[in-house]
C-alpha cells in the first residue's frame, strides 16, 4: 500500500514505515502530523486518483527531527568586470516517519 501526498509544494510517494525528508514543518520533535492532501492511494492493486485530492484519505506520521541539508554554493561572475559574488544556502527540512495511511 502506498500513497502520493503533497506538502511544501512537492509530491512524495510514501509507504507505511518510510522515513522522508520534507520541507520544514512547524511541528515539535515527536509530534504527530497529518497530511490531508492525498493525491493517489494504492492498495492491493487498486489505485484511486483524486481530482485533485482523494476524499476522506489522510496520511499520518511522526516527526523525528529537524535539520539542514548540504550547503549549495551560488557563485556569480562577470568576465572582465571584476565582479564575483559567492553565497551559500542550506535548505531546512523535517524528517518524518510515515505511520499510517488512512484510505
Amino acid at each position: 500500500m502506498y500513497a502520493v501526498i503533497e506538502t511544501g509544494g512537492k509530491q512524495y510517494k510514501v509507504q507505511e514505515g518510510d522515513v522522508v525528508f520534507i520541507e520544514k514543518l512547524e511541528a515539535d520533535e515527536g509530534a504527530v502530523v497529518t497530511f490531508d492532501k492525498v493525491l493517489a492511494v494504492s492498495s492491493e492493486g487498486n489505485v484511486t486518483f483524486g481530482s485533485p485530492v482523494v476524499a476522506s484519505a489522510s496520511v499520518s506520521g511522526k516527526v523525528l527531527g529537524h535539520g539542514k541539508d548540504k550547503k549549495i554554493i551560488i557563485f556569480k561572475y562577470k568576465a572582465k568586470k571584476n565582479y564575483r559574488n559567492k553565497t551559500g544556502h542550506r535548505q531546512p527540512y523535517t524528517k518524518v516517519q510515515i505511520d499510517k495511511i488512512n484510505a
